[in-house]
């Protein structure tokens, strides 16, 4: 029986929604049974919320002090800032690679390590949670990139467009929305990653 294009319509949107749930051409078979490959996952994977949690606080911290609470109330003023968010494509194409998305995952936190020196001199009297998630950020980049290479994976550096020396406000408030967007993207980067990595553990 054919399928009601509203079904089909339902069923294409979820698979956009959630594309690594149609991976293919995983080169995973030999290590998703690996119980080193698995232990790096589950741990990164709590690790991955530690952060998102952290920055959920940030976020929490920089609507309560600044009044910037919701994206679309900012878009006209992001568009001035230059702030990019750092690509993850690899961990939710169809043709998904472990190597490209840890690759990605990899250097999108080093990104976010740099630009989240905006955040730092934004609010100075949370420095010491502001460090506490860069450490993190770096130190979750460094167990990706050893964990790479433990598994003998190729790394793949990707060019991060946009993620130069951090942009220059041109006022006060432009960086505090720019603080806004830098921990916005931050929050769905780690949450992409998150179910990248969480999906990899189901293989």
């Amino acid at each position: 029986a054919a399928v009601p294009a509203g079904v089909l319509a339902l069923l294409l949107g979820a698979m956009l929604w959630a594309p690594w749930l149609v991976l293919h051409g995983a080169p995973l078979a030999e290590l998703s049974g690996d119980q080193d490959f698995q232990l790096f996952l589950h741990k990164n994977l709590e690790f991955t919320r530690k952060i998102k949690g952290d920055v959920a606080v940030l976020q929490r911290i920089v609507c309560d002090t600044f009044q910037l609470c919701k994206e679309e109330e900012l878009l006209l003023v992001r568009q001035d800032l230059g702030i990019v968010q750092a690509p993850l494509e690899q961990c939710h194409s169809r043709t998904f690679q472990a190597e490209a998305c840890f690759s990605q995952i990899r250097d999108g936190l080093r990104a976010y390590h740099g630009s989240l020196a905006a955040v730092l001199e934004l609010l100075p009297e949370h420095t010491s949670l502001v460090e506490t998630l860069q450490l993190d950020a770096a130190n979750l980049s460094s167990n990706i990139q050893q964990q790479m290479e433990d598994l003998g994976l190729a790394t793949v550096t990707y060019p991060t467009e946009g993620q130069g020396p951090l942009p220059v406000f041109s006022s006060r408030f432009h960086h505090q929305v720019g603080g806004f967007f830098i921990l916005a993207n931050f929050q769905r980067f780690l949450e992409t990653a998150y179910r990248a990595l969480r999906h990899l553990t189901c293989l």
